[in-house]
């Protein structure tokens, strides 16, 4: 690297430092990723003016092989960018070589599922010490999320009576969830014994409650229909009351739902029906966290899986 492309550099970093103003920290940063790629330059012996397109892809993929993530890269090429960019205007490069290349897309993180027992732990607690009231409708609430796999928004938009304005219901007799979706799509989904339970108790509890006359099948002690934001609240307290490690929220419950049944049955095609999935390939990421729960399985119990300790 010679002495001009150094200087090249320094006077970069100058620029956006007092023209743009930048912080002190964002400088160092850019300072980081421009020695990233004088070193790549030097390595390809190349000048930086020089630098092409299939340099900078070559680059992406030798930092992308050594592990650092999408977002990592997604940073640095932005600061090559803005000193491609910035030689640009200065006249002294054609292009910007950086122009067009992204980083690859950062996996998707999968979804967070509870192990059955802490399932079951969370279904099965009782807080003696509640109101129990609100003791009878949180119960209900836990069984239907995760028996059911329902989102959220279709658990708080039941009514407690099937009607043509109501956006969902449970018809109790034959066992049966009536949810509208994402996309205004309905679907049906089958109700166990154990969540039945549950919501007789709260509607023997409910039909004391001064909110009796409202439509909605889950109230505020006020009368009102019960909130997203406060089943998220609720489900965070019995979580930490049940004993379960992990934070518990709504679509915790829906994940794990689906990770369990597909565990059981393999059935990828009935968990696509049962989610209300629109695509196959929404679903399939089940499939994922059901190997990750056999891989855990195999590591703990096969007596060939553990790798030797150096």
């Amino acid at each position: 690297m010679t002495d001009d492309e150094l200087g090249l550099v320094d006077k970069y970093l100058e620029h956006v430092r007092v023209q743009k103003r930048l912080a002190d920290r964002t400088v160092e940063l850019y300072s980081l990723d421009l020695q990233k790629l004088c070193a790549n330059a030097a390595h390809a012996d190349v000048s930086l003016l020089k630098v092409q397109n299939t340099h900078i892809r070559r680059w992406v993929a030798q930092m992308h092989s050594g592990g650092r993530s999408g977002r990592g890269i997604a940073l640095i090429l932005s600061g090559w960018r803005g000193f491609y960019t910035w030689l640009g205007r200065e006249g002294l490069v054609p292009s910007n070589p950086v122009q067009d290349v992204r980083a690859p897309k950062a996996a998707k993180p999968l979804p967070k599922a509870l192990s059955v027992d802490d399932a079951v732990q969370l279904a099965e607690f009782s807080d003696e010490e509640a109101d129990p009231w609100l003791e009878a409708r949180d119960n209900a609430i836990v069984e239907l999320l995760y028996g059911c796999g329902l989102r959220v928004g279709e658990l708080v938009g039941l009514d407690a009576k099937a009607s043509t304005a109501a956006k969902g219901w449970i018809d109790a007799q034959a066992g049966e969830a009536h949810v509208l979706g994402k996309g205004g799509k309905r679907r049906t989904v089958p109700v166990g014994r154990k969540a039945l339970e549950a919501l007789q108790r709260w509607l023997e509890a409910r039909a004391l409650a001064q909110g009796a006359g409202e439509p909605a099948l889950f109230i505020v002690p006020q009368g009102r229909r019960l909130s997203a934001k406060t089943v998220w609240a609720r489900l965070k307290r019995r979580g930490l009351q049940a004993g379960v490690a992990t934070p518990v929220h709504p679509h915790m419950l829906r994940h794990s739902f689906a990770s369990h049944v597909l565990q059981s049955s393999s059935d990828l095609r009935a968990v696509q029906e049962l989610l209300g999935h629109a695509n196959i390939a929404t679903t399939q990421v089940y499939t994922r966290l059901d190997f990750q729960h056999l891989a855990k399985a195999y590591d703990a119990a096969h007596p060939r899986a553990h790798r030797l300790k150096k």
